[in-house]
C-alpha cells in the first residue's frame, strides 16, 4: 500500500475511547484522521461536532466500547446520529472491543440480554456495518441485521509466540471449557497440543480451579483467553499449571480489560509475560513490565481497505 490512500471519500474518525489506535489505523490506510471534537456540557451531556464535510463519504468510526463503557457507547451512538444527519453514504463502526458482550444470553430468570440491546441501539442509530474483533460469544454476530466483519486476534498472538522459537515443547491451555475452540486455533498455528483447565465458578468474578485435562508437565504453557478482566481466573490457572509441573507460563488475550486488582494479581503471579493487543487503550496504571502490547492496527486497517474496495475480508483469517 502507498502511504497516501487515493479515494477522498474514505474518512476515518476517532472518538475518545482509543485515539492512539485510530491514529495507527489511519496511518496504515494512508489517510489523515477526520476532524471532529467530542466535548461535554457542564452537566456531563456529550456534544459532538464534525468539523469537515462528509456528504456522500464512506465513514469509519474507531471506538472500542471499553471503560467507561456507557460513556464510550453514548459517544458512539451520538456520532452515528451526527454522521447520518450529515449525509454520510455509509457509517462503518470499527469496534475492536464490544462492551456488554458477556451479557449475551439469559443465564438466569429475569436477566437482560444487554449484548442484543447494544446491537439494536447501534443499528437503530444508523450504522451500516460493524467491524469487530474476538467477540466474547460469536453468536453476537446474529444480533445484527447489518453486515458484521468478525476478525480474529489469535493469528497476531500466535505470531508473537512463534518468533520466540521455544525449543522446548509448548502446550496451549484454555482456562475454561468455553475457550477450547480458541485454544485449538492457537495450537494449530503453533503445532502444539492443548490442555484444558476444568474450573468451577461459585459466583461472578470468583474462579475456583479444579483440575487440568491434558499433559503439561515439563512444558511451556501458553494460556489464551479473549478477555482478561480482574485476572482472577488467569492467575489461578497459571499458579495451578506451575504446581502441576509446567516449566513456564505465558498468558495471552485479545482484550485487556484489566479492572480492579488485575495488574497486582498478574505481577504477583507465576505468569512470565501477559501478551495482549491494543484493542483497549491501557491506562498508565495498567502497564506493567510483564505486559506486552501488540498492535491490531495493521489488521483493522487492511480490513477497512478491503471493505472499502469491496474485496474479500475472509482472506485476513488465513
Amino acid at each position: 500500500m502507498s502511504n497516501q490512500y487515493l479515494d477522498p471519500n474514505l474518512k476515518i474518525f476517532s472518538l475518545n475511547s482509543n485515539h492512539k489506535l485510530a491514529e495507527e489505523i489511519a496511518k496504515v490506510v494512508g489517510v489523515e484522521l477526520g476532524k471532529c471534537s467530542v466535548t461535554r456540557f457542564s452537566d456531563g451531556e456529550i456534544q459532538i461536532n464534525i468539523e469537515e464535510s462528509i456528504r456522500g463519504c464512506d465513514v469509519y468510526v474507531v471506538q472500542p466500547t471499553s471503560a467507561p463503557v456507557n460513556e464510550s457507547l453514548m459517544e458512539l451512538l451520538i456520532m452515528i446520529d451526527a454522521l447520518k444527519r450529515a449525509s454520510a453514504k455509509t457509517i462503518n463502526i470499527v469496534m475492536p472491543y464490544y462492551g456488554y458482550a458477556r451479557q449475551d444470553r439469559k443465564a438466569r430468570a429475569r436477566e437482560p440480554i444487554t449484548a442484543k440491546l447494544v446491537a439494536n441501539l447501534i443499528e437503530t442509530a444508523g450504522a451500516t456495518r460493524v467491524i469487530t474483533l474476538d467477540l466474547h460469544a460469536p453468536q453476537i454476530q446474529g444480533f445484527f441485521d447489518i453486515p458484521i466483519d468478525h476478525l480474529m486476534g489469535v493469528p497476531i498472538l500466535a505470531d508473537y509466540f512463534k518468533k520466540k522459537n521455544f525449543n522446548d515443547e509448548i502446550v496451549i491451555v484454555s482456562p475454561d471449557h468455553g475457550g477450547v475452540t480458541r485454544a485449538r486455533k492457537m495450537a494449530e498455528r503453533l503445532k502444539a497440543p492443548i490442555a484444558i483447565i476444568d474450573k468451577r465458578r461459585p459466583r461472578p468474578n470468583v474462579a475456583e480451579v479444579m483440575n487440568i485435562v491434558g499433559n503439561i508437565e515439563g512444558k511451556i504453557a501458553i494460556l489464551i483467553d479473549d478477555i482478561i478482566d480482574t485476572a482472577g481466573t488467569i492467575t489461578l490457572a497459571a499458579n495451578a499449571l506451575v504446581e502441576n509441573g509446567a516449566k513456564e507460563v505465558y498468558a495471552s488475550c485479545t482484550h485487556p480489560v484489566l479492572s480492579g486488582p488485575a495488574i497486582e494479581r498478574i505481577d504477583n503471579s507465576k505468569i512470565k509475560e501477559l501478551v495482549v493487543t491494543n484493542s483497549i487503550a491501557l491506562a498508565e496504571e495498567k502497564k506493567s513490565d510483564k505486559v506486552v502490547e501488540l498492535s491490531i492496527a495493521p489488521l483493522l486497517g487492511e480490513a477497512i481497505i478491503r471493505v472499502h474496495e469491496e474485496l474479500s475480508v475472509s482472506t485476513l483469517f488465513d
